[in-house]
């Protein structure tokens, strides 16, 4: 397996830094980004915004996008060349955009039309209109097939009525990708339908979580006879879990790309940490967990190294998706735990005077829900066990049983 830029490949990527450097400076050990980006922060959204243009007008943005719709027509490949290169960088890094860009714009092009997806394709490139997703629900958890929102057809319209729970960005979006139920009487994984929604429609009340860090990047959304006009339907009728499924494997395949801190950033604050016994980088139970987060990511490298080559074969990546995002979620919690664990009772102390504190305070926090989102570590081990390993599937009592048949509740 010959993981090397091609010619071509090589050429891109000199193309990309000559970009980046011309655009912004080296990310450094205590440089800013990412440490203080509350998503909800109306600043921190406009110099996203502001970047996100400058990306847009050079051509970076949307680079696997097909051209009709202004992207660039690039490979998979391209755009995996370009995040390695601008994680180098200093750059605004705030999620406002990545939905929008790397999930619900892919999902209209595969199944809606071009009319539609020419109404927001500029939009979104250049950062003006953000996207959520619409899936999760509170009687869920992961069970994505358990969802409860109705959709009932009057005419040409849907009605929509329900609830979804940790939708990212929701109190910024201007539209959303939506799964609804349609039909009871079928089993769980068939009678949905998915739909674009307009945040700002009648009966749409959006409820922003306040989480622990402070910051409030998760919502709550409820429909009340909610309209959606039939044109904004997204394949056809009661095949909203394919759909689902479409824009779930992009959600796996973005997660992989996760936020500070990484190894470099680690090792640093333990290369300059000083502990009652003498320096952290001599004490044999600190280098045990370093070198636990160096094979991480080393074997986090070498998978995307080989998600690469399938791409640059044109073959599609099967089961790295799963596991590049299932071990990146868990490397990042360990990572957090480490840079907590060196600073001690200070470390949960946020101030803008220390910005590796506040990196790995941060990261401390918001590590566990990158084990969540996309799929729970549990899901996607299932995943991998039936269908890489070949194992057999787990017993499921409501396999091909109507959804309204479905026992709900404690037995009994």
């Amino acid at each position: 397996m010959d993981f090397r830029d091609t010619p071509e490949d090589a050429e891109y990527r000199a193309r990309v830094r000559a970009f980046l450097e011309s655009h912004a400076k080296l990310e450094t050990p205590d440089s800013g980004r990412g440490y203080r980006d509350g998503n909800d922060d109306p600043a921190v959204l406009e110099t996203a915004r502001k970047w996100q243009r400058i990306k847009a007008e050079a051509g970076f943005a949307g680079i696997v996008w097909p051209r009709e719709y202004g992207g660039q027509g690039g490979s998979q490949l391209h755009h995996i060349i370009y995040e390695q290169e601008e994680a180098r960088f200093d750059v605004p890094r705030g999620n406002f955009f990545y939905i929008g860009l790397g999930w619900a714009m892919p999902t209209l092009f595969a199944y809606s039309d071009k009319t539609e997806v020419l109404k927001h394709a500029d939009k979104v490139l250049r950062g003006d209109e953000i996207w959520c997703q619409l899936f999760s629900e509170p009687a869920g958890g992961s069970d994505l097939g358990a969802l409860r929102t109705k959709a009932v057809r009057e005419g040409d319209e849907w009605v929509i009525n329900g609830q979804k729970i940790w939708t990212s960005g929701g109190q910024y979006s201007d539209f959303g990708v939506l799964v609804a139920r349609n039909d009871t009487t079928q089993a769980k994984h068939k009678g949905v339908t998915c739909f674009i929604l307009d945040m700002k429609s009648p009966g749409v009340t959006v409820r922003p979580i306040k989480q622990m860090s402070g910051d409030s990047h998760f919502n709550e959304v409820f429909f009340d006879d909610v309209r959606v006009h039939d044109s904004l339907r997204l394949g056809e009728v009661g095949e909203g879990w394919k759909v689902a499924m479409h824009t779930l494997m992009n959600e796996r395949y973005n997660l992989v790309d996760l936020p500070p801190p990484d190894f470099e950033q680690i090792f640093h604050l333990v290369a300059g940490t000083e502990l009652p016994s003498g320096p952290a980088l001599e004490d044999p139970a600190i280098r045990g967990r370093l070198a636990d987060v160096w094979c991480r990511a080393q074997g986090m490298k070498y998978t995307n190294f080989r998600t690469m080559s399938a791409l640059s074969q044109g073959r599609t990546p099967g089961p790295e998706v799963s596991i590049g995002k299932l071990v990146a979620a868990g490397r990042l919690q360990e990572v957090a735990d480490l840079g907590s664990d060196l600073f001690g009772e200070s470390g949960l102390i946020w101030t803008d005077e220390m910005p590796q504190r506040a990196l790995f305070q941060r990261a401390y926090l918001y590590s566990p829900g990158w084990r969540l989102g996309g799929g729970t570590d549990e899901i996607l081990r299932n995943t991998i066990a039936e269908r890489v390993l070949g194992l057999p599937p787990e017993p499921r009592a409501d396999k091909g049983v109507a959804f309204k048949d479905i026992p709900t509740g404690p037995p009994g």
